[in-house]
């Protein structure tokens, strides 16, 4: 029989428990959840290309939940725990469908001044995107902003005006102008703004690397700081930035990689 010094011992080893890890989709635009050879009552530290990932406890055991980008290679990658284990994993090819769209102009080919305010804007989301707040607990089961039609779902392989773009990093939910969006989870704005594609934008941070983010919206309710509760409204869908008519764009980064939303969702748009 254990006595109070084993009872505590055994308490020590356990990985504390978690909500459940979302279904492993582990390819581009994707996510590995990796169990990890890790105990105690303090989550390993876990890294993937350079950036600190997300890590909770699942059924006695660390798990590690892991944003893979558009842009990764399919194959064999690696994940770092800070202790110099190696944890190994394969990332399965997918092809996504292309989109053709036609666009002003200015939006394919912007002017010198427009080139450096998009460079400006574009440091600015990496920043935003590479927070890793600890003291924030991220749901990993969202709801959805707003209940709309998908109209352009994650990963397409875009053409504006017949030239190739970056694919759509993100979920389009074909909503009237307007229309409430909604928080998914409790989170803290990390920041807002207008942008030259994007429009007026929130970011979102839930913790840990996990952030969302609301593009061309008409107004923005909420500012840099404050906290929001899930299915409260941060502003309004619009037509800013990009965009061939209203909707919103909605984005969900994991790790600085930008996943498809869908993914973490507890139930689809």
């Amino acid at each position: 029989m254990r006595g109070p010094a084993g009872l505590l011992l055994a308490a020590l080893l356990v990985p504390p428990a978690g909500a459940a890890a979302p279904a492993p989709a582990p390819f581009p635009g994707g996510i590995a959840v990796l169990p990890l050879p890790a105990l105690g009552s303090l989550p390993p530290v876990a890294r993937f290309g350079g950036r600190r990932v997300l890590v909770r406890g699942e059924a006695g055991r660390w798990v590690a939940v892991v944003g893979l980008g558009l842009d990764l290679a399919p194959g064999r990658h690696v994940l770092q725990l800070a202790d110099g284990t190696a944890v190994p994993f394969e990332v399965r090819p997918r092809r996504y469908p292309e989109q053709h769209l036609t666009v002003p102009r200015r939006y394919v080919a912007p002017d010198a001044a427009a080139l450096a305010r998009i460079r400006r804007e574009q440091a600015r989301v990496r920043r935003i995107l590479a927070r890793y707040s600890e003291d924030l607990q991220p749901a990993l089961a969202l709801s959805p902003p707003l209940r709309a039609p998908v109209s352009s779902p994650f990963g397409l392989r875009r053409f504006f005006n017949g030239e190739p773009r970056r694919p759509h990093s993100g979920l389009d939910l074909a909503a009237g102008a307007g229309t409430p969006v909604r928080a998914p989870a409790d989170a803290v704005v990390a920041d807002t703004g207008e942008y030259y594609f994007n429009g007026r934008t929130v970011f979102l941070d839930h913790g840990q690397g996990l952030i969302t983010a609301y593009m061309h919206l008409r107004r923005i309710l909420v500012r840099p700081g404050q906290r929001v509760r899930r299915g409260e409204v941060i502003g309004e869908v619009g037509a800013t930035g990009r965009v061939t008519g209203p909707h919103l764009h909605w984005g969900v980064a994991l790790n600085g990689a930008m996943i498809d939303p869908t993914l973490l969702l507890a139930e689809r748009p």
